[in-house]
């Protein structure tokens, strides 16, 4: 492929842009190369800066459940836009689609828009710390939460300790107020709540983790994990910005059957546009201001353009149900990539959930065969991953750029593309023999 404008174009954001992108993966740090400069995309399909037209599993990161610029969600926007794109006051398009999510989603029984999953979850946090007048939040190791301070730390020495900061610019005292677990050990969660039950305010987690890795929690995990903490009187925060309305209408709540105390959402409820969410129970939305102490607030928040391609997109969901249909494509995709590799004496598994898929390169040395959380990836993915992903892309298949992110099918994929996928995977399953 001729790449001459995107690496330009890279060069010339190094100078003034910190790192070259606007949000870390962009860079293809964990796979090496220059990233491909996008300028257009249309259903399955991403066409570069240069040309290079590419089918895209990244999907902008999950929220594109129809493709790029599908024609229902497109025509409620240009309609939007015709009207203003920006008020700063209350407007009746936010009520529409809080009436859609309340009508729909039983446990969110008020809503409140914000502009990103890390604003969602950052108020989420603020409302269970007011509700409960505790500080300390529980998370999971292996769990992403946006870049909220509180949320970007690692696990402690031990459990007696608190966690440590995972990023410069993140005081130890914040770092404090967190506690976190590994995934899949109920051991090692019940010991925290017997160290610090009575201080925890809320346990926040994906319950389909999809940041580092897709790492499938076990049902008897994740249902032990709402009962220790309602025991203790902690709220459960679940973290949907991946999942909601991604892998069922009412995401992994409705798929475990666990309701959760708060929620958040993420750019799937505005059609791919910046927008987030938190919902909950009405005691616990009703401390938010201006109706309560806790304050949250933003321009941009319900912004009408969004508002619109998020009521769109909702109708379209309830509508055609895309689930089904979804899960049997990604099922049949990963079984096809899984036979690719099994032909050519490679390991290869490729974990899967609703229309998510995660390719894991190398020997899973667990008991049931499946990676639960981030320790139990094989050694050598990340490198061997880094040589697919290069592989791929020159035969047009965008998968993310890292070896940790998952990839997503959308209804715009068709056989052809997966065909696509399923050819290139096997001349570069074909490439490490030949290695």
């Amino acid at each position: 492929m001729n790449t001459l404008q995107s690496d330009q174009l890279f060069q010339r954001s190094l100078g003034l842009v910190p790192g070259g992108v606007h949000s870390p993966v962009r860079a293809f740090k964990g796979v090496g190369g220059v990233p491909r400069f996008i300028q257009s995309a249309c259903g399955a399909e991403l066409v570069d800066v240069d040309g290079n037209r590419y089918t895209d599993f990244c999907m902008s990161w999950g929220p594109l459940l129809f493709g790029h610029r599908d024609p229902e969600i497109l025509e409620a926007v240009g309609t939007a836009l015709g009207k203003g794109w920006s008020y700063g006051t209350a407007e009746p398009y936010s009520l529409e689609l809080a009436e859609l999510i309340t009508q729909w989603i039983p446990w969110a029984q008020k809503v409140r828009f914000v502009n990103s999953g890390t604003e969602a979850v950052m108020a989420a946090l603020r409302v269970a710390r007011a509700a409960t007048g505790r500080n300390k939040i529980l998370k999971f190791d292996g769990c992403y939460h946006g870049h909220v301070d509180s949320m970007l730390v690692r696990a402690g020495s031990g459990l007696a300790e608190m966690a440590s900061p995972d990023s410069a610019g993140v005081s130890s005292r914040v770092a404090s107020e967190t506690l976190v677990v590994p995934l899949d050990d109920l051991e090692q969660f019940e010991q925290a709540f017997e160290l610090h039950g009575s201080d925890i305010a809320a346990v926040i987690l994906e319950p389909v983790p999809a940041n580092n890795g897709l790492l499938l929690q076990k049902s008897e995990f994740l249902h032990q994990v709402v009962k220790t903490a309602r025991a203790h009187g902690s709220l459960i925060l679940f973290d949907e910005v991946i999942s909601g309305f991604r892998v069922a209408l009412g995401g992994m709540a409705e798929a475990t059957g666990i309701q959760p105390d708060l929620v958040t959402y993420g750019k799937i409820i505005g059609g791919g546009f910046p927008v987030g969410a938190y919902c909950g129970r009405k005691d616990l939305m009703d401390w938010v201001a201006p109706q309560g102490p806790v304050y949250q607030a933003g321009t941009l928040s319900a912004n009408p353009v969004a508002m619109s391609a998020g009521i769109a997109m909702l109708k379209k969901i309830k509508r055609e149900n895309p689930y089904p249909m979804l899960e049997n494509r990604t099922e049949k995709l990963s079984v096809e990539l899984e036979r690719i590799a099994r032909e050519c004496s490679i390991p290869v598994k490729v974990q899967r959930f609703s229309s998510l898929f995660w390719i894991v390169l190398g020997e899973i040395q667990t008991a049931d065969g499946w990676v639960r959380n981030p320790l139990q990836t094989p050694a050598q993915h990340k490198a061997t991953y880094a040589r697919i992903f290069h592989a791929l892309l020159e035969k047009g298949i965008y998968l993310a750029p890292s070896a940790f992110e998952v990839s997503f099918l959308s209804t715009a994929h068709q056989q052809e593309h997966l065909g696509a996928l399923a050819e290139a995977f096997s001349q570069a399953m074909k490439g490490c023999i030949a290695d």
